[in-house]
């Protein structure tokens, strides 16, 4: 007897492919992925790089470039900004010599851009030379420069208010009539204050530290080696700040050392005024 065979039949429709579903978190982890790379390559860049963060990285280096081939160029003209001299040489120093040397006489307008601030020593320069802006009273004195007030035009103010608004361009100051009675390194240290805080308010006006005269006569209190003492601190201290002194101690002293005996009136026991005159002579012709 025959086997039967069983016939199944072939499908011959194709099977479709797999279709590929959506899986919302495996995105997720893409990104993420995505996102940790970028940063890492961000931040390795911004640590080789100091100029990654600016806006213009080559705008920055230009600008350094630049800024030092200014200094370079400031620094080869000199610090005023002047070319240097042909030879070479660089430019000269601005010094202060002091005490000021001998000059070549000014002509007497020359007081009419100066200005003196003192004590009762030469109060009557004013009424006695040709240098008519004299400024102080009896009060004054270099211990008490940075308080005691002084009469103008511009009011009853303090020196240093004064000369403030005043503006002269030249100003000379005769302080030290307490010699004696203050002590010296009082005087010189409100002295100096008062001196720095003009110089630095008015770099560009000349001040002129007048030295205190000789005394005729040694007393227990004012000797002359007290003076030279005062006087020596005075130049010291215009030195240091960079303004100018002259001495008008040698102007009115004697062979003696002392005060010549027709500069001073123990009648009156002040300056005569050939004393004022040989200050105003000393003055025209110590100028710098």
């Amino acid at each position: 007897m025959a086997k039967k065979h069983n016939i199944q039949k072939v499908r011959t429709k194709k099977q479709g492919k797999p279709r590929v579903r959506f899986n919302f978190w495996m995105l997720v982890i893409i990104f993420a992925l995505s996102f940790v790379g970028c940063f890492g390559v961000y931040m390795a860049a911004a640590n080789i790089n100091d100029n990654f963060l600016d806006e213009n990285p080559k705008k920055t280096v230009v600008q350094s470039k630049t800024t030092e081939t200014s200094t370079q160029t400031a620094s080869s003209a000199g610090e005023d900004g002047t070319e240097p001299a042909s030879d070479g040489a660089a430019p000269a120093a601005n010094t202060v010599a002091n005490p000021v040397p001998e000059s070549a006489a000014a002509d007497a307008s020359y007081f009419e851009s100066c200005c003196l601030v003192t004590d009762s020593t030469l109060l009557k320069m004013g009424s006695t030379t040709g240098l008519k802006d004299v400024l102080g009273n009896a009060d004054l004195n270099a211990a008490s420069c940075l308080t005691t007030k002084i009469s103008s035009s511009y009011g009853t103010l303090k020196i240093y208010e004064t000369m403030k608004v005043k503006k002269p361009d030249i100003l000379y100051l005769m302080l030290g009539s307490d010699i004696g009675l203050s002590p010296t390194d009082a005087m010189v240290q409100n002295y100096t204050q008062l001196v720095t805080d003009l110089h630095n308010d008015r770099p560009d006006m000349k001040i002129y530290i007048m030295q205190l005269p000789p005394t005729a006569a040694d007393t227990e209190t004012v000797t002359n080696e007290l003076i030279n003492t005062y006087n020596s601190m005075l130049l010291d201290m215009a030195n240091s700040i960079g303004v100018y002194c002259i001495d008008t101690n040698t102007a009115l002293k004697s062979a003696d050392g002392v005060l010549s005996a027709e500069y001073w009136s123990a009648e009156e026991s002040s300056l005569t005024d050939a004393a004022y005159k040989a200050v105003e002579g000393y003055i025209l012709t110590h100028t710098a």
